[in-house]
């Protein structure tokens, strides 16, 4: 699995975290576990087309100790499999990687 590691993330940093994920109601089923929505324009032509279908298409965050790992798939949250369900291309990797990068700088987290 591809993904992006934060470690040695403290308390105080993993409770921030999971407070922002809570406000914005990104929180899955599980407990730790964050779905973040990929912008339509950044998915490949097969997951706009399945939008309806298959979509919406995320990211999942999983929150887990002192780590937060956001896994570099892109997920169909309502349909498991499908051809929709594909890595990250560069450009929504990195945009996605920035937005986590963002929200630490925002909530004053300097991994």
């Amino acid at each position: 699995m591809r993904l992006y590691l934060l470690e040695d993330l403290t308390g105080e940093d993993i409770t921030a975290i999971s407070k922002r994920f809570n406000e914005l109601e990104l929180a899955g089923s599980m407990e730790g576990i964050y779905w973040l929505p990929c912008p339509q324009d950044l998915l490949s032509e097969t997951q706009q087309a399945h939008a309806d279908e298959c979509g919406p298409h995320c990211m999942a965050v999983e929150i887990d100790g002192s780590t937060l790992r956001m896994e570099l798939l892109v997920r169909a949250r309502n349909k498991l499999r499908c051809e929709c369900v594909s890595y990250a291309s560069p450009e929504l990797r990195t945009h996605m990687i920035q937005y986590i990068d963002n929200m630490l700088a925002e909530l004053n987290i300097y991994v």
